[in-house]
């Protein structure tokens, strides 16, 4: 592309140069040949005078030598025979006498070649006796041409540098439109290697900025898509360490024998299955998700009290099952939030299995669920040993987690509170354990001018005190 804009511009350049440099080259040579005549037809008119006062070959002599032509042995007279006088013929002449009697029939100025090259001008004078005399002036081919070689150089010089400037501009605008164009095929390339990071500049021309706009545009999407799988590879996963959890306390309580050590090794390498699902699923995510992934729950609603109640009656059973007192308070009314059901017990399953996973047996643990007006806290405390790096754990919900936990589940409700403006916070509960804070906002200023954020954050100091 660039090249052929190169070709392109050569041959209308060169096209235009030599479109205007032939004629003027030309001009420049008629005016050179006009100059030269034009002076030799001034020094033929100063010899008008004395023709007409006298035609005596002495004094036609000293004139002519007076006169610059003359001077330089380039000005011949003719006078034809008068009376019973001879002809007259000072100086050489060098057209002839045929031309000499033409210019004398015609009685107009003539030229004529010269022999060996040249030209000579012939210019008529009346004589005071009705004849006519006739002035030879030379005009060598040298004043002829004289200025013109030099002309055309500087016109040659013109037009190849007018050639040259523009293949330079031409090369500059082409890569000008082709170094964008470049990054966008380079860009798409590193695309469909699986690099996903990779972006086009959007700059250049307005059809190569929208090109790339477009292209960005795209490869967020698949970013964004691809997120998204994983994202539910790893929800999907997830959720099934609830019946896992279930499963596994069945299988505890089994007793001895070789049955139940194969069922109990076939729920713990299930679970490893599980694990190992989860952590490729969350390995080298595209994109952090934002609000609008999955887990975003802006778009529907549900009533929490109903869900909890819900949940907690599955999970109350197994905690009767190994002893665990549980306390549940804030669910005897209706209390709407903006998130899907299936996102909020999700979420809900995630909190309660780690209790059940990361704390001994006959631990007790309570749910407690409170408007605040402009949100709704869920609170899910336990006695157990609590996390000794609250920060660390939430930090696993982002890459992957360690110290044989997956991280998921303190992400899963991160994203779902992040969804509707809140946050998640990890802090001492009172009853000595770990405390899993899951604000949901209610109010649409937290997600818009910043002001509900500024509540939160007020009502987090409040509660910090």
């Amino acid at each position: 592309m660039r090249w052929a804009l190169v070709k392109v511009c050569l041959a209308v350049t060169t096209m235009v140069v030599l479109a205007f440099a032939v004629p003027l080259g030309l001009v420049v040579r008629e005016m050179a040949s006009d100059r030269a005549f034009s002076n030799a037809e001034r020094q033929a008119a100063t010899m008008g005078p004395t023709l007409s006062i006298t035609t005596d070959p002495v004094q036609l002599r000293k004139a002519v030598e007076s006169t610059q032509m003359g001077a330089a042995r380039r000005m011949a007279v003719h006078v034809p025979a008068i009376g019973s006088a001879d002809p007259v013929d000072i100086g050489e002449g060098w057209a002839g006498a045929h031309a000499v009697e033409e210019t004398r029939r015609l009685g107009r100025a003539t030229t004529a070649d010269v022999p060996g090259g040249g030209s000579a001008l012939l210019q008529p004078v009346a004589l005071g006796s009705g004849d006519i005399a006739v002035i030879e002036i030379q005009v060598p081919e040298s004043e002829v041409s004289n200025g013109v070689t030099t002309a055309w150089l500087v016109l040659a010089g013109v037009g190849l540098a007018l050639v040259v400037g523009s293949v330079a501009v031409a090369d500059r605008l082409g890569a000008r439109l082709v170094r964008p164009a470049e990054r966008l095929a380079d860009a798409a390339h590193q695309l469909g290697e699986g690099r996903l990071g990779a972006r086009v500049p959007e700059d250049g021309p307005k059809e190569l900025r929208s090109a790339a706009v477009a292209f960005n545009s795209m490869a967020d999407q698949v970013v964004e898509l691809l997120a998204n799988e994983r994202e539910l590879a790893a929800d999907l996963s997830h959720r099934l360490r609830t019946p896992l959890t279930v499963l596994r306390l069945n299988a505890a309580s089994l007793g001895d024998g070789p049955a139940a050590e194969h069922t109990r090794a076939a729920v713990e390498q299930l679970e490893r299955e599980v694990d190992t699902i989860i952590r490729t699923a969350r390995e080298q995510r595209p994109a952090v998700q934002g609000p609008g992934g999955p887990g975003a729950g802006a778009g529907a609603g549900c009533d929490a009290s109903e869900v909890i109640r819900d949940r907690m009656a599955f999970w109350s059973a197994l905690a009767e099952d190994e002893g665990r007192e549980v306390r549940l308070a804030g669910v005897d009314r209706t209390v709407r939030i903006p998130v899907a059901r299936p996102e909020l017990a999700a979420a809900l399953d995630a909190l309660l299995g780690n209790v059940f996973r990361h704390t001994p047996e006959a631990t007790p643990f309570a749910v407690d669920v409170h408007d605040a007006g402009d949100a709704v806290i869920v609170l899910v405390s336990d006695a157990g040993p609590g996390i000794a790096d609250p920060d660390a754990a939430l930090r696993r919900g982002n890459d992957g987690g360690r110290d044989g936990s997956t991280g998921l589940g303190l992400d899963i409700v991160r994203r779902v509170a992040e969804s509707t403006g809140g946050d998640v916070r990890l802090g001492r509960s009172v009853l000595g354990g770990t405390e899993v804070r899951m604000w949901i906002a209610l109010d649409d200023r937290a997600r818009g001018d910043g002001r509900g954020a500024g509540v939160r954050r007020g009502r987090r100091k409040r509660r910090g005190n």
